[in-house]
Formats: C-alpha cells, sequence, structure tokens
C-alpha cells in the first residue's frame, strides 16, 4: 500500500505539477508482499517472494534546472564497514559527500568531523528519499538492513524505492554493491535479493556500476583475531570454501576509479582480494601471528543450520535465519574468488597494489601486541609507584 508523499522541502524546480506527481508515484511505490511462493519478482528470472507495483520508475529528469556538480555524491549506508571507508576515500579524493543516515539515537558526528554533510532519511519510509537526493550527481549504495528487521524491509523494499526516486529525479550515476554468485544461490534470502535488485537497476534505465564483492578483512578481526588474542574460543567450520577477502579501503579506492572509467559504465565487476582462504588457513595465519595456539571448536556443515554459533561467520547481515541459509553454500565447495587480471587492466590498477590478508593482518597483531607490551610496562611501572 502506498503512503502519502510531501515534497515541500524540495526546490521550486522540482515542484511543478509534472515532477510532484511522478516523484510521488515514484518514491512512494511500495512492493506487495505475497503469501504465494511460487509468484515471481518484477526483474525476469528472480523468484523473490516481493512484488513491485511500479517496474519501471518514471523518467522524469531535473536537467532543466541548477547544473549537479559531478563531485557530488551520496553515500547510503555510510556508517557501516564499507560505507565508511567510501565516505573517507570520497572526502579524500574532493567529493562533496552526503550521508544518507537513518535517525538513530546515536549521531553519526565522525562522518561531520570528516567534512561530510549527515542528512536523516529512512528507506524503509519512501517519503523521505526525494529530498536527499536533490542536487546529486552519483549515489553510492553500501546500505543493508538492521538485525532485527525483516530482511526485504531496507534490502529489496527499500531498495526499489531508492532507485525509482533516482531514476524520476535524473541521478546520473548509481554504485551498488553485490555479493559474488548471488545469482547462483536463490536459496540465501539476501543473495537471491542482492541479485533480484541487480536486475531491477540494470532495468530502469540508470547508469550504474554494479559491484560484486566477496568477503571483507576486517570482519575478520572480531571472527578470528580478537578471541585467539584473548584465548576464547574460535569458531570455524570444515567446509572446503574458500574467501578471497579483500580491504574495505581497497574496495573503496577501486570503486572511485571504476566511476571515473567510461569503459566501466553499466558494468558488473567483481572485486576479489589477491588469494582466497579456508577458515582453517585464516586460523592458522592468526595463530602464527599472534605466537599462540586458537581454542578452535569445528562445527560441520551439516550441522551448521541448526545452530547459532556461527551467526556472525558472514558479515553480509546479522539475521540469523539469513546467515545459518549460507549453510548450503559452504557445503557446495563455493569459491568466493575470480581472476581479477582483466579487472585490474581495465581500471588501470597494479595488483601489487591490492593489500594481501597476510599483511592486513600482520599489520594489525604487530600494532596491537605492541600496545598491549606497552600497557603491562605500564602497569609494572605503576605497581613500583605504589
Amino acid at each position: 500500500m502506498a503512503s502519502s508523499t510531501s515534497l515541500a522541502t524540495l526546490p521550486s524546480q522540482l515542484a511543478s505539477p509534472a515532477r510532484r506527481a511522478a516523484l510521488s508515484r515514484s518514491a512512494t511505490a511500495r512492493p506487495r508482499h505475497h503469501h504465494h511462493p511460487l509468484l515471481r519478482a518484477p526483474p525476469k528470472g528472480c523468484r523473490l517472494v516481493v512484488t513491485c507495483n511500479a517496474q519501471t520508475a518514471v523518467p522524469t529528469s531535473i536537467a532543466q534546472g541548477t547544473p549537479v556538480r559531478p563531485t557530488s555524491i551520496l553515500v547510503v549506508g555510510a556508517t557501516g564497514t564499507l560505507g565508511r571507508q567510501v565516505v573517507r576515500r570520497a572526502l579524500d579524493e574532493g567529493y562533496d559527500v552526503r550521508c544518507l543516515v537513518r535517525p538513530r539515537p546515536a549521531p553519526a558526528d565522525f562522518l561531520r568531523d570528516w567534512g561530510a554533510t549527515v542528512v536523516n532519511a529512512d528507506l524503509s519510509k519512501p517519503e523521505t528519499i526525494p529530498a536527499t537526493l536533490v542536487g546529486i550527481h552519483t549515489v553510492i549504495d553500501c546500505a543493508t538492513g538492521r538485525p532485527e528487521e525483516p530482511i526485504r524491509t531496507v534490502d529489496w523494499e527499500g531498495k526499489v524505492a531508492l532507485i525509482q526516486c533516482a531514476k524520476a529525479m535524473g541521478i546520473q550515476k548509481y554504485v551498488f554493491y553485490s555479493i559474488h554468485n548471488c545469482d547462483k544461490h536463490p536459496e540465501v534470502p539476501l543473495m537471491e535479493i542482492k541479485h533480484c535488485t541487480e536486475k531491477f537497476i540494470q532495468d530502469a534505465g540508470l547508469d550504474y556500476l554494479i559491484i560484486r564483492l566477496c568477503g571483507f578483512m576486517q570482519g575478520l578481526i572480531g571472527q578470528y583475531a580478537v578471541p585467539i588474542l584473548e584465548e576464547k574460543s574460535v569458531w570455524g567450520t570444515d567446509a572446503p570454501t574458500r574467501i578471497a577477502y579483500m580491504d574495505t579501503q581497497d574496495v573503496a579506492r577501486l570503486t572511485f576509479i571504476a566511476m571515473r572509467n567510461e569503459k566501466a559504465s553499466k558494468k558488473l565487476l567483481t572485486f576479489a582480494g589477491p588469494r582466497a582462504w579456508t577458515t582453517q588457513e585464516v586460523i592458522t595465519l592468526c595463530e602464527r601471528l599472534a605466537g599462540q595456539d586458537a581454542n578452535v571448536t569445528t562445527v560441520p556443515v551439516a550441522v551448521l543450520r541448526f545452530t547459532r554459533q556461527l551467526t556472525r561467520f558472514f558479515q553480509w547481515t546479522n539475521d540469523v535465519a539469513d546467515r545459518l541459509a549460507f549453510s548450503e553454500v559452504l557445503s557446495s565447495d563455493t569459491i568466493f574468488s575470480v581472476p581479477m587480471n582483466d579487472t585490474y587492466q581495465l581500471l588501470g590498477v597494479d595488483s601489487k597494489d591490492i593489500l594481501t590478508l597476510e599483511k592486513y593482518l600482520q599489520d594489525y597483531f604487530t600494532n596491537i601486541l605492541k600496545k598491549l607490551k606497552d600497557l603491562k610496562a605500564q602497569s609494572k611501572q605503576t605497581d613500583i609507584f605504589f
């Protein structure tokens, strides 16, 4: 059911009757929920239970109004692991960065401190979206839903509303982060939604850049490095799945290189780290760098779906049921990696400039062990003083 939309906050050039009507139809077109499991989603080939009322956004443009600077970008999901690195990189490269952030008890002051503009909006409330897009050239979509939310609320319904608004308001480029192999695993809800969103963007008529990711190095710190240092249990599986983890700073850097490359327009690229790792290989590397053995608890893939101990294994979402759905992927000998030579050549990037997992974890353990040593020394000095 569509909710009413107020566009009173938009500039006068967007407030003509025709544009107001177009924006209202686009911004408030909410997907309908069907209960029959065989109903198809809007994009051909997708099997989502959710269907959208407005499959094609209204082709409204603000080209006749104030020219939009190519350096003006909106980052959606700016407080996340990847989003904050995208914001930081954009600011360092001289972009005018606006961050769409949901109203929250703890404001995202660090984004303002960096020099970004923060605007409050909520993808689950389409009427809040249009005002955030005024004066924006490029949208970079890093968002995903909160743990307590149904996965479709933000990752499908909210994204459909955002994409339709972007099309209606003449956004010049839409960058979307997806998951590698999402088209091959419709049994995993988030992967199916990502695949359908890809197709929705491709069918919307926008100039887009879709980037599929394999995994983030940052997620390994809390999953393996910290528990080993604290001598707590490390949870792993006996699965042969290999993941080519990538530093989110490299993801952000390559994103902006691709955005400026005309050859990458309307392309689907996959970013992968230099090497694909199994869970056991990552644990072994952490043990070596930490100088101590890990207390490893191995959970067979066969029982993964019946346990909640590994719900933090993947960083894509905190939804327990969705993460457990990855058990199907883990048992399929999937390799979350792709050869990057063609991508490096397209973007003009040297593979030597991509951080390896060994170097990333070595830097982390070197820094943290030094800090622990300094704290221990200070503690001893304090004991002597007293």
